[in-house]
């Protein structure tokens, strides 16, 4: 009898151990949830399940740390202070960022065999960056700025390398652009989460957010190692240049040349066929293929997201100091903050959730429509200037610029030749990066004036919208010369 009481633990130890697995229920439940849901259609078997889990992972850390450096640079001083030291900290992080991004994307071209520790390496960057920033955060000394430096470019080093593996890991039923939508959409799903757990980390000390991050990034470390190997494959990959018009005569003479042999081009634009490569009388090698035969829908479509991210960075700054000084209606300063932070959030999660809807049909239009709509609502924002418009202009950018930046996933996809499409994704991640850096350094030197800020915004997306949407209409009525359906 005593035999039994001791295996079993007896009446205390069973209720203890029901009563753990009651606790744990809801939790495994969740937790099964969420593999079932990144899992499905065939997104387990390839890989992409565990990319999705993975840049949930990134992005529950970067909230984190967004929150700590907020309440440090923003929240923590008075608005003139804030401006100031918000100034400080896009010159110090934003400017040297500027130089270094265009390098992010031809470096990590050179590392192709090594994409996961590529991922793992940012990952571990940011944990130990987090943990260094730590202990300037309580008193906002010049050393903080340096590591925030590091944070972000480590950021976008994974931003850069996650699309390029993005293609890698595609089930058979799913297309690209809705395996982009998927992981953005565990993104935002993730960083809802990360931000009231920030905010109640920082209830006990400024340098909390920091130790949590430290720790999630310490757990995507370890997630990045365990990803397919095809990750780190390079088959069949070259590097790409942002390049339009190849004329249809080249493409025809280079498909025309016989093996080994290449096609070169005269500055008069006339073509010739040259010796095979590496004979000593001046023939060239063969070149890595550029975007040469993609026609001008992704260039447009370039140029539109370039528009709709300066929008995005615009409205990140000057609202964040406009809220300050002139809250909406009724409303706190924090409270209005947070209003608008929730419409653009839900606005970007709906516009992902509608990208995944459309299926990819159409992207020209797509992006040529949320465009002239941002537009329109940037213009009536400007001249009936008021607490709805902004909660509605705040929203129509997040929906924006999540469709019009799966849009141009779309068109990649379908213009771009495999052999360049990885890359392809690192140069215009790179390029929108920019373009968001563009529009926040806007936006904090504007006067705090509502009806010029969203004059400001206006202009910006008129000149999107008259380089770009008479493009794009026009590749949308021509028609893609390679088809494919998402």
């Amino acid at each position: 009898m005593g035999a039994i009481r001791s295996v079993d633990g007896g009446p205390l130890r069973r209720t203890a151990r029901g009563a753990g697995r009651v606790l744990r229920a809801p939790f495994r439940a969740a937790a099964r949830g969420v593999r079932r849901a990144t899992h499905a259609h065939g997104a387990g078997e390839s890989g992409l399940g565990k990319l999705i889990e993975l840049h949930a992972v990134n992005s529950a850390g970067d909230m984190l740390i967004t929150v700590a450096l907020a309440s440090t640079v923003f929240f923590s001083v008075p608005t003139d202070q804030a401006r100031g030291r918000v100034a400080l900290y896009l010159a110090v992080t934003m400017a040297p960022f500027t130089l270094l991004a265009p390098v992010i994307g031809p470096l990590l071209d050179r590392i192709p065999h090594g994409r996961r520790a590529a991922m793992a390496g940012a990952m571990l960057t940011r944990a130990l960056l987090a943990l260094t920033m730590s202990g300037a955060v309580a008193s906002g000394g010049l050393e903080l700025y340096p590591a925030a430096l590091g944070v972000l470019v480590a950021s976008k080093a994974y931003g850069v390398v996650r699309s390029a593996v993005v293609p890698r890991l595609l089930p058979p039923r799913i297309s690209l652009v809705k395996a982009n939508s998927r992981v953005t959409l565990g993104g935002l799903l993730a960083t809802g989460l990360a931000a009231p757990l920030g905010a109640g980390l920082h209830k006990i000390g400024p340098e909390y957010p920091l130790y949590g991050a430290f720790v999630v990034f310490v757990l995507g470390t370890v997630l990045s190692f365990s990803l397919p190997h095809k990750v780190d494959s390079a088959k069949g990959e070259a590097r790409a240049r942002l390049v339009s018009g190849e004329p249809s005569s080249y493409r025809s003479r280079r498909a025309a040349a016989p093996a080994g042999w290449t096609v070169r081009r005269s500055w008069k634009g006339g073509n010739r066929v040259g010796n095979k490569a590496g004979k000593k009388n001046g023939a060239r090698k063969n070149r890595p293929p550029g975007l040469r035969t993609v026609g001008s829908s992704v260039l447009h479509a370039l140029q539109a997201n370039s528009a709709l991210r300066m929008l995005s960075g615009f409205l990140t700054f000057f609202l964040a100091f406009l809220l300050r000084i002139h809250p909406l209606g009724g409303l706190s300063p924090a409270f209005s903050l947070a209003f608008v932070a929730v419409a653009a959030g839900a606005g970007n999660a709906l516009g992902t959730a509608i990208g995944a809807l459309l299926r990819s049909r159409g992207p020209e239009k797509t992006i040529a429509l949320v465009l002239t709509v941002s537009l329109g609502t940037a213009v009536a924002t400007a001249v009936f200037y008021g607490a709805f418009f902004v909660v509605v202009i705040a929203a129509v950018a997040g929906i924006s610029q999540a469709l019009g930046k799966q849009s141009l996933d779309s068109l990649i996809q379908r213009d771009v030749p495999e052999a360049v499409r990885t890359s392809a994704f690192a140069r215009s991640e790179t390029l929108l990066q920019m373009s968001w850096v563009a529009g926040g350094a806007i936006g904090i030197l504007l006067p705090l004036n509502g009806t010029l800020g969203m004059a400001v915004a206006s202009a910006v997306l008129a000149l999107g919208v008259a380089t770009a949407v008479r493009g794009l209409l026009t590749a949308a009525r021509r028609g893609s010369p390679h088809p494919r359906v998402a």
